[in-house]
């Protein structure tokens, strides 16, 4: 009678063992991305870092193309974790993005890898293109309704546009991490980014935003 059970436990066991070990692959996946690019990072480096054979990876993830792009939806587990894109609240999302680029100023290697793949993947035959098409379509349109959002709280100034203001902030986010890693010492990416935000939007930016992620305000 205790044989159900114990199966279901088993099943349940090798599933946790399973999803562990897809997690620290795409760790190590995106340490060795960050550190030598997506085309000079090798399956068997990455195999070597978790302590498994290149075969055993391969039963995770079929080839690197399905590897980059699980990598790439795990470095936006930790945005969509501290940017509630999907609320509708446009509030919470702008304090949300400071506290992101406040988040990737102490991952300098995943912004490396983040900007590397974006610039080189507008060729549309490159493996990640579809995911930044997407990506930019995602992320423009929920931004652009939480400005819509604080027009209709009167929070936005006369004149701005939700559309331009998302189109405007996301190359904003872009530039600011290029200028960023070519030198850490000039740019601030989380005061420069709630500054923009501000000649856009009358917002009252909480001291939660800086002490959630660790900062401080200057």
């Amino acid at each position: 009678m205790n044989k159900g059970p114990s199966v279901r436990r088993g099943v349940r066991g090798e599933y946790a063992k399973t999803r562990e070990r897809r997690r620290t692959i795409l760790d190590a996946a995106l340490e060795v991305f960050s550190e030598g690019g997506y085309r000079a990072g090798s399956l068997r480096d990455i195999a070597q870092r978790v302590g498994i054979s290149e075969a055993g990876l391969l039963h995770h993830f079929p080839n690197k193309v399905a590897l980059l792009e699980a990598v790439l939806d795990h470095r936006d587990d930790r945005s969509r974790e501290m940017v509630p894109l999907e609320s509708g609240d446009g509030v919470a999302m702008m304090r949300g993005l400071v506290r992101l680029a406040l988040y990737n100023a102490s991952v300098p290697g995943v912004v490396e890898l983040y900007c590397t793949l974006s610039a080189e993947a507008t060729s549309p035959d490159h493996p990640a293109h579809g995911y930044f098409v997407r990506r930019y379509v995602y992320t423009r349109a929920n931004i652009e309704k939480g400005f819509a959002n604080l027009e209709s709280r009167g929070m936005l100034k006369p004149g701005a546009s939700p559309y331009r203001c998302a189109v405007a902030l996301i190359a904003m986010m872009d530039g600011l991490q290029v200028q960023w890693l070519l030198d850490r010492t000039v740019v601030d990416m989380a005061e420069e980014l709630r500054a923009l935000i501000s000649t856009f939007a009358d917002i009252d930016w909480d001291e939660s935003t800086d002490d959630e992620a660790g900062g401080e305000r200057a």
